[in-house]
């Protein structure tokens, strides 16, 4: 028997384990990496759609596009805070690209790149003919005596055919907005608008913060007090916000659970010292969870931590068990001893059902799995082999209670449920049959809690930015890059008749900026010789006032393209080309992607056509999404049908009883059927968050269902039972009532599932689990 520990010893004991948390916290918050990549909860892509679609949802450029507007002040000084923010945000790393329509396309090409200007971009047959060569030249000096010359100047001896400016102007995005004071605004002018492309990937919750931080606090210094707004967009904007607003909701439903908790704890128990060991169980709980995936795991997604929050509507449930069986002339340790058969079938279960988790193929769902069996474990031994060495010998015992007796009485006059229950079920399962609606949801937009209006606005900056639809998108495989490129050519004639013919506002394709090796080769083909260049350059000279040998740059760099090798993508590095390219050339170890962005598509059955006809597909990335959650949701249902298994053959082993199993299991069962009955009933879509709450409230009813049965028929011990339970299911009911209140749809689909699991399993277990009561041992009737 365990020795009684004095009311000091009970107390230092309790600070040492409080200081002891205090020091995993410590070592937890130092070790542990948050990870937003929404991949690490999906399961792995099967189809090219699926593929892409992964590939683009962690690290592709759509994601990673801010989309700003600025407006509320004249259009002169928005475009000078236009150009300042662009200049200020260009030298930030955090920033792959930064553009307005301020420049000329000019720093698209790089110094090193300057020579490849004749392989970028098409030449007419007679380029560099005497005749061709002597109009540019007298063109050059009409251009010399014009405002523009002072940006013609410079370029004079090395390009006097001005390639690099047709070069750079067919490197302009493909539907660019309009320029006023030489940025981009709006159709109506009064918004300057700019595109900036992250490096984070558009769900990496931290990078993207940072990112916005940055854009607002430039903002705020080249605005000054002009009164100007600032406007911002795009999935990693969006990110930043539902994070902002979900930290705000998660810590005003914590303080409201908490005082929730404790209010409710202090009028359970009327002691100051029970919400204080009740907590230590659960922050026990957590930070081993934590800790047991910051070991096992590369990083803990922010998921894994928000579903531990719903936690505590499990393991508060342990403390208050042991609370509320506490009886005088027992010590702690005797009850709990006595009280630890049926609390730890009802946790081996639980742990059961998230284990199979564990082979789901999901790294998101092996976090959760690792993350709760962990924290239920940690919590149930808490209870069980260090909380009993600090409460204080047991006063008080609830089957003493008047009030208790009374609603027990009640409880026995209810007439145990035979027949009514097969009809209930079938009611259920008629509900579930005819309800309005599909019983899926499978579009991942619907669970975002990006308000409409953001969306609208956010479409109405892509049309105006000319930024690519976000649904739609051809692409072309192949062995290597150069093949997809060649392609990408191929199908380039067909695009641009589809925009003539009006199916297709516009297009963008790395083939643009970067042409195929055999183009490539093709257009070095039309490059004249030393020889010929320089008798025809010389000979168009004559008429000009400029001296023989003042373009000899530009026969230098005629020749180093003619021998030049070929450019590659990896050539690119450093240079704002690769920026372009990169997001529309994917390059893996045996294949590549290349990407057709399109932009306003009118005619599905048009572009899906003229795709098929060049060997490329068009993807709706819409219903990749959808199947790849089907997909998703096939594992997980799998892995709860196993779980219902594993956990049917636990308690038969722990009851050895096919009647108290099917009187422990038959509430849990029916509570599942009514809840999800009682959604489909109101219109709701199920996800697979309510399935996540469906296990949540399994667990809840079947720990009411063992402890009913665990009371038996001993007056006393129903008591003390009745007030164990009624406890812990106000409990959960607050905290999960809360959550369903919550505007981040996550958090509503949990919440509503267990609140209303919580009803129906206590219910439910309160009529078929119970026994009768006849007089107790210890003298209660």
């Amino acid at each position: 028997m365990a020795l009684s520990l004095s009311s000091k010893q009970r107390i230092g004991l309790a600070i040492a384990w409080l200081l002891l948390l205090a020091l995993a916290s410590a070592w937890i918050s130092a070790r542990v990496q948050l990870s937003g990549d929404l991949r690490k909860f999906m399961p792995d892509a099967q189809t090219p759609a699926q593929k892409l679609l992964l590939d683009e949802l962690g690290e592709g450029p759509g994601t990673r596009l801010l989309l700003v507007a600025l407006s509320g002040a004249a259009p002169l000084e928005l475009a000078s805070q236009s150009q300042a923010l662009r200049a200020q945000l260009a030298q930030d790393p955090q920033f792959e690209l930064v553009t307005n329509g301020e420049q000329t396309g000019l720093e698209a090409i790089a110094q090193q790149l300057l020579p490849y200007r004749y392989l970028l971009g098409e030449l007419p047959d007679d380029a560099f003919s005497t005749a061709t060569l002597r109009e540019e030249l007298q063109a050059r000096l009409q251009d010399l005596g014009s405002p523009a010359g002072a940006l013609i100047e410079p370029l004079l001896a090395s390009d006097p055919t001005l390639q690099i400016l047709r070069v750079a102007e067919s490197l302009q995005p493909a539907n660019a907005p309009q320029r006023l004071e030489e940025v981009w605004f709006d159709r109506t002018g009064t918004q300057a608008l700019l595109l900036v492309q992250t490096h984070a990937a558009g769900f990496d919750p931290s990078g993207q913060q940072a990112a916005v931080d940055a854009v607002e606090r430039a903002f705020a210094q080249v605005s000054a007090d002009s009164g100007s707004r600032l406007e911002l967009s795009g999935p990693g904007a969006f990110s930043v916000k539902i994070g902002n607003r979900t930290a705000s909701e998660a810590g005003t439903i914590g303080t409201l659970d908490t005082l929730g908790m404790i209010l409710l704890l202090w009028l359970a128990y009327r002691s100051w010292k029970m919400p204080i060991l009740g907590f230590l169980p659960l922050a026990s709980a957590g930070l081993a969870g934590l800790g047991a995936v910051a070991l096992g795991f590369d990083g803990v997604h922010g998921i894994t931590i928000a579903f531990g929050f719903t936690l505590i509507g499990v393991v508060q449930d342990y403390p208050i068990h042991f609370f509320s069986h506490q009886r005088p002339g027992r010590s702690p340790w005797d009850n709990v001893r006595a009280l630890w058969p049926t609390l730890g079938t009802g946790v081996i279960a639980t742990c059961i059902a998230y284990l199979t988790f564990l082979f789901s193929g999901v790294d998101g769902l092996k976090q959760l799995s690792v993350f709760t069996i962990t924290a239920l474990l940690t919590a149930a031994l808490a209870t069980r082999y260090l909380l009993p060495a600090l409460v204080d010998p047991p006063t008080r015992d609830f089957a003493d209670s008047t009030l208790l007796a009374r609603i027990w009485r009640q409880v026995q006059r209810l007439p145990r449920p035979r027949w009514s229950l097969a009809a209930l079920a079938l009611a259920a399962v008629i509900a579930l049959l005819w309800a309005p609606g599909a019983f899926w949801q499978n579009d991942l937009g619907r669970l975002t809690p990006v308000d409409p209006q953001d969306l609208q606005r956010d479409a109405e900056l892509r049309k105006e930015l000319g930024a690519p639809d976000v649904r739609y998108v051809l692409t072309l495989r192949g062995e290597n890059a150069q093949a997809v490129l060649a392609a990408s050519e191929q199908l380039r004639p067909s695009l641009e008749q589809l925009v003539g013919e009006g199916a297709l506002d516009s297009y963008d394709m790395a083939a643009r900026y970067l042409p195929s090796a055999a183009t490539q080769r093709r257009r070095q083909a039309q490059l004249p010789d030393t020889a010929t260049v320089q008798h025809a350059l010389d000979t168009a000279v004559t008429e000009t006032p400029f001296r023989a040998d003042a373009f000899a740059p530009f026969v230098r760099d005629l020749q180093q393209a003619r021998s030049a090798p070929p450019l590659q993508p990896a050539d690119l590095e450093g240079t704002p080309l690769a920026t372009a390219v990169g997001g529309l050339l994917l390059q893996g170890p045996d294949h590549a992607t290349a990407l057709v962005s399109l932009g306003g598509l009118h005619d599905v059955e048009a572009v899906a056509s003229a795709a098929r006809a060049h060997g490329a597909e068009l993807l709706d990335m819409k219903h990749a999404s959808e199947t790849l959650v089907a997909a998703y949701r096939g594992r997980v249902l799998l892995a709860l049908a196993v779980a219902m298994v594993l956990l049917t053959a636990t308690v038969w082993l722990a009851l050895r009883s096919p009647w108290r199993v099917w009187r422990v299991l038959l509430p849990m069962a029916l509570s599942t059927l009514l809840v999800l009955a009682l959604l489909r009933g109101c219109g709701v879509e199920l996800n697979l968050f309510h399935l996540i709450g469906l296990i949540l409230a399994a667990g809840l009813g079947l720990d009411y269902g063992l402890f009913f049965e665990h009371a038996g028929d001993n007056h006393a011990d129903q008591l003390r039972t009745l007030h164990g339970l009624l406890v812990c299911s106000l409990m959960t009911l607050l905290v999960f009532s809360l959550l369903a209140w919550s505007s981040i749809p996550v958090l509503r689909a949990i919440g509503s599932t267990v609140a209303l699991g919580v009803v129906c399993n206590f219910v439910l277990a309160l009529l078929v689990s119970r026994h009768p009561s006849r007089e107790s041992a210890d003298g209660h009737a």
